[in-house]
Formats: structure tokens, C-alpha cells, sequence
């Protein structure tokens, strides 16, 4: 239902074990943004980039191999959050993370706030 999808903050974000970083791999590492006035991403953060969900049609790929995707950068289970640029296209990875089981959190700030807080 509306609003019942869990959140964390800014100031919450580096308490959370395994922060997903959904952006391409170019902006994760820091090597270009086209958005944002500073590059990088939130330290401790991993990278899972949203076309790395997705099958070669374009559809999710299949709960077994989301797991197994996540698991690789210590997403199964425990407490998860996922972040972007701007907090739109991490939803994508909150959704791939419930289609295999997995119960993520969002950062809706994401990388755009992220970078205002000193």
C-alpha cells in the first residue's frame, strides 16, 4: 500500500550493512556524472546496477539467479537499503531484491542528497 514501502535517511544510510548502489558502474566508480555535481558513491556501498535484473527480453530475470546476483555482494538478507542518483531507479533494485526474497529498504535522498550533507 501507499507509503508502507521501508525507508531509511541520510543519517541512517551508513548504519545499514549492505548498501546497494543501483547506477550504472561508470557513476558508481566515479569516472563520470552526467547529474550530479560530484562524483562517486556513498562509502561502504556496493555496486548492482539495474540492467544486471534484467534478462536478455528485457524481463526480470528468474528469483534463483536475482539471489544469486545479490548474494555476491552480500545481499541475502539481513538488512539490505538501495540507492541511485536521484532515488527512481533504485526502486528497480528494491523490486529485483523482493522478487528473490530479499527485503531491501530505499534511500530516497539518494546520491543527489547524499552529496549536500557535510
Amino acid at each position: 500500500r501507499p507509503g508502507a514501502m521501508p525507508v531509511v535517511t541520510a543519517d541512517q544510510v551508513l548504519e545499514v550493512p549492505v548498501l546497494v548502489d543501483a547506477r550504472a558502474p561508470e557513476r558508481y566508480r566515479g569516472d563520470v556524472e552526467p547529474v550530479d555535481p560530484v562524483a562517486g558513491h556513498i562509502p561502504g556501498a556496493v555496486n548492482v546496477p539495474t540492467e544486471r535484473n534484467l534478462d536478455t527480453e528485457g524481463t526480470f530475470r528468474s528469483a534463483a539467479e536475482l539471489r544469486a546476483e545479490y548474494a555476491a555482494v552480500g545481499a541475502d538478507g539481513g538488512e539490505v537499503a538501495a540507492y541511485c542518483g536521484s532515488g527512481v531507479t533504485a526502486t528497480h533494485d528494491v523490486l529485483a531484491m523482493e522478487v528473490a526474497g530479499i527485503h531491501a529498504a530505499l534511500y530516497p535522498g539518494s546520491w543527489s542528497e547524499w552529496i549536500t550533507k557535510p
